[in-house]
């Protein structure tokens, strides 16, 4: 027998790392002989980072940089000297993790720091970058990364501003003179799962801004500023940015990497797949068991579980999801294509007990899981 096992997180509880340790344990108490292919996988979420390092064997570069509110704070992105490909988690740099509750407030605050680790990657030899932009604090329309990699936005007196949401209802001009002539060879991709346009009632603004600290009357603004924005970038550069999906992503960050990284937009889990060779290793497997906090509805909405039925369903290969809670109908079971679906708890348990059994509970079920296997193939 081959398995595969290729999850997710539990979300405040296992690592995908965990996960795969628990569920070999629990199929080895009764496959001891079996081939066990460990794939820990993300969707560009929270633990992505680890799950990348484990693919391209990068190590973690720190540097200096400035955060959404243009102070210092160390920051970290993952670089492969073999590889040269870099990994950098927009959150690292301009994060809504990195500001306190009061400090939210997306008119005044840059993604000028991810541009600084973009910068780094590539005065150390980055030949390929895969930006994820979850967790934002910004809604600079990527202003701010441009900035740090030597595009300048001037006003109507060709002077210049300060990267910023509030300034991109005065930008006028885009000097690309003084680029960094390293963006030339640099292939760009961006882990992005929403379809957003940049600007309008379901934009970056509207959609967003007010959970980064906007005012009603901010995202007017932010709307605004992102319409002359999409403008001034359509008549210097031939890109209508308001008419790509995913555009309006992280403040606009999509249209920013899109306009001034040349970068392709994709999923999360693509990208992880791609990057872990996913399609090829899982060839010739019995099953592939797959897994995350939380099973449902939207989980066929970009997460990593829908990637593994995607290339799952290609091959004609069988997934079965172990998950810490199930909350979907047998039909929709059958609509994702899970032939195997179960939640680990066990018992009457509230969630923080839930929690701190996960381990011993997914070895559990994952044992229960192959003793039903082993019992059809040898009745």
């Amino acid at each position: 027998m081959k398995f595969v096992i290729a999850p997710d997180k539990f979300k405040g509880s296992l690592s995908a790392f965990e996960f795969c340790a628990a569920v070999e344990e629990g199929l080895r108490m009764v496959f001891k002989e079996a081939t066990i292919l460990k794939m820990p996988l993300a969707d560009g979420g929270d633990g992505t980072m680890a799950v990348v390092q484990h693919y391209i064997k990068g190590e973690k570069v720190s540097v200096m940089v400035q955060d959404p509110l243009f102070r210092p704070i160390e920051a970290s992105y993952l670089f492969s000297k073999e590889t040269k490909i870099a990994y950098i988690e927009m959150a690292e740099a301009s994060g809504l993790k990195l500001l306190k509750e009061g400090e939210r407030n997306c008119m005044k605050t840059t993604s000028l720091g991810t541009g600084e680790l973009i910068a780094d990657a590539l005065q150390n030899g980055a030949q390929e970058i895969i930006l994820g932009i979850g967790g934002s604090a910004t809604n600079d329309g990527g202003m701010g990364m441009a900035t740090a990699l030597g595009f300048q936005f001037l006003d109507v007196n060709k002077a210049g501003l300060e990267p910023k949401g509030e300034n991109l209802i005065h930008i006028k001009t885009i000097d690309a003179s003084e680029v960094n002539p390293l963006l030339k060879n640099i292939s760009v991709k961006v882990a992005c799962d929403v379809t957003n346009p940049l600007y309008g009632n379901n934009g970056a603004a509207y959609i967003y801004a007010a959970q980064k600290g906007a005012s009603p009357h901010d995202i007017e603004r932010l709307d605004i500023g992102l319409k002359n924005y999409a403008k001034i970038v359509q008549n210097q550069f031939g890109i209508d940015p308001q008419h790509i999906e995913g555009a309006g992503a992280a403040g606009g960050m999509g249209a920013g990497c899109i306009s001034f990284l040349h970068a392709q937009l994709t999923s999360g889990i693509d990208l992880i797949q791609e990057l872990a060779d996913f399609d090829t290793k899982i060839k010739g497997a019995d099953w592939i068991i797959t897994g995350e906090g939380k099973l449902d509805d939207q989980t066929l909405s970009g997460k990593t579980i829908s990637g593994v039925i995607k290339s799952s369903i290609a091959q004609n290969i069988p997934v079965a999801a172990l998950c810490g809670s199930l909350d979907i109908s047998v039909a929709t079971q059958k609509e994702m294509g899970l032939t195997y679906a179960a939640s680990i708890v066990k018992g009457v348990s509230n969630l923080e007990q839930a929690i701190q059994a996960s381990y011993d509970n997914l070895v559990h079920a994952a044992y229960n899981f192959a003793s039903v296997l082993n019992f059809n193939h040898n009745p």
